[in-house]
C-alpha cells in the first residue's frame, strides 16, 4: 500500500503535470490565451475537488438513508459517476462561458474535451507513476499452524 507522503507526491505531480500539458494544448485547440486556459484548468481542478467531496458526502448519506448501506453495486457506481459528471458540468459550464466570453454550447464542448483529456491523462499518468515509483513489496504474513 502507498504511504501518505507518496499519495501527496502523486496528487501534486498529477495536478502540476496535468496543468502543464492541458493549458498550452487547450489554448492552441480552442484559440484562447494560455493564461485564460490556465485559469480554466486551475478553477476546474479546484471545483472538481470540492464537488467530489460534497457530492460523495451527499451521495453516501442518501444511499445510507435509502438503502441502509453505502455499498455500491455496479449500476449504482455507474449512476454515481454519471451524476458526479453532470453536476460538475452544471458547475463549470456557466463559469467557462462567462470567463471566456463564449456560448454555453462551446463551453460544453470545451468541458467535454477537458474530461476526455483527463481520462486519458489519468490512465497514462498512473501507469507511468507506478513504474517510476513502485509500491514497496511487503512480505505476506506466514499463516500460523
Amino acid at each position: 500500500m502507498r504511504t501518505f507522503s507518496d499519495r501527496v507526491r502523486h496528487a501534486i505531480m498529477f495536478e502540476i503535470i496535468g496543468l502543464a500539458v492541458f493549458t498550452p494544448g487547450a489554448a492552441f485547440l480552442f484559440d484562447q490565451p494560455i493564461g485564460h486556459m490556465g485559469v480554466i484548468g486551475v478553477v476546474s481542478a479546484t471545483a472538481a475537488t470540492v464537488w467530489n467531496f460534497v457530492f460523495n458526502l451527499g451521495f453516501d448519506r442518501t444511499m445510507l438513508r435509502l438503502r441502509g448501506s453505502v455499498m455500491k453495486t455496479m449500476p449504482i457506481r455507474v449512476l454515481h459517476t454519471v451524476l458526479f459528471e453532470l453536476g460538475l458540468i452544471a458547475i463549470l459550464i456557466p463559469f467557462i462561458a462567462w470567463y471566456l466570453g463564449i456560448g454555453l454550447l462551446t463551453a460544453l464542448v470545451l468541458d467535454l474535451t477537458v474530461v476526455a483529456f483527463y481520462l486519458v491523462y489519468a490512465f497514462v499518468f498512473n501507469i507511468v507513476y507506478d513504474w517510476a515509483f513502485p509500491i514497496p513489496q511487503t512480505p505476506l504474513p506466514h499463516p500460523t499452524s
